[in-house]
């Protein structure tokens, strides 16, 4: 792993801490604050931070704040930290543009698992392939394999379960799945997805039962 900089964001040294020594591990460059306003400024000092850590309840500016003041001018990738698991907060995180949405506790080894799949979506981590559950992704080659079995799938149905491999974990709205596989150039009906991961499912076999449906969201690659 290269030396990536991630902020974050904790009032309690405890935590970060916690988060920092799991991250470090891994090669991670970890920088800290201890509440919005801090980040906030570290953040704008420091141009080369490729991810935000962020806690919700904060004192100062709370961690909505926060993601608020960065989204104005940053599409970095942001995972918000919270106590509170209600289904209304957890949306609400998505709609301020937050990309993944842990709650306290949270295992530190899949917090790194985590943030790693999102380095790798937004290309701050280059991989040319990825092999997760018995599926193996080769980009270059354009190739599935499953079990060491090719798999024959079409141009977007292979995009697709790369873009859920890379994302392992990771609950996906069917607008980002557009947005990201279809890369905006696709101005129908998001469910073109369900009718892709039908399809995509089938072809897979066993392993298809990975992609787990969200109801009224979207949709999870989870290995189980």
């Amino acid at each position: 792993m290269e030396q990536l900089k991630i902020l974050v964001v904790d009032d309690e040294a405890r935590m970060r801490k916690l988060v920092k020594d799991f991250l470090s591990v891994k090669g991670f460059t970890v920088v800290e604050a201890s509440n919005g306003e801090e980040a906030v400024d570290i953040f704008f000092e420091q141009k080369d931070i490729v991810l935000i850590i962020l806690d919700v309840m904060m004192p100062k500016m709370d961690g909505w704040e926060t993601c608020k003041t960065i989204r104005k001018y940053s599409q970095v990738p942001i995972i918000m930290l919270t106590a509170r698991t209600e289904e209304r907060d957890e949306l609400q995180g998505f709609e301020l543009g937050v990309d993944e949405y842990i709650a306290k506790p949270f295992s530190p080894k899949i917090l790194v698992a985590r943030v790693e799949a999102i380095l790798r979506r937004s290309n701050a981590v280059n991989t040319d392939s990825v092999e997760i559950g018995g599926i193996c992704i080769d980009k270059v080659a354009h190739q599935v394999t499953i079990e060491g079995k090719d798999i024959e799938l079409s141009y977007k149905e292979f995009e697709l379960l790369a873009y859920f491999l890379e994302n392992q974990g990771i609950a996906l709205s069917r607008e980002k799945i557009l947005n990201n596989v279809w890369n905006y150039d696709y101005f129908g009906d998001a469910r073109t997805i369900d009718t892709h991961v039908k399809k995509l499912r089938s072809k897979m076999g066993d392993k298809g039962d990975y992609i787990r449906t969200i109801w009224g969201m979207g949709y999870k690659f989870e290995v189980t």
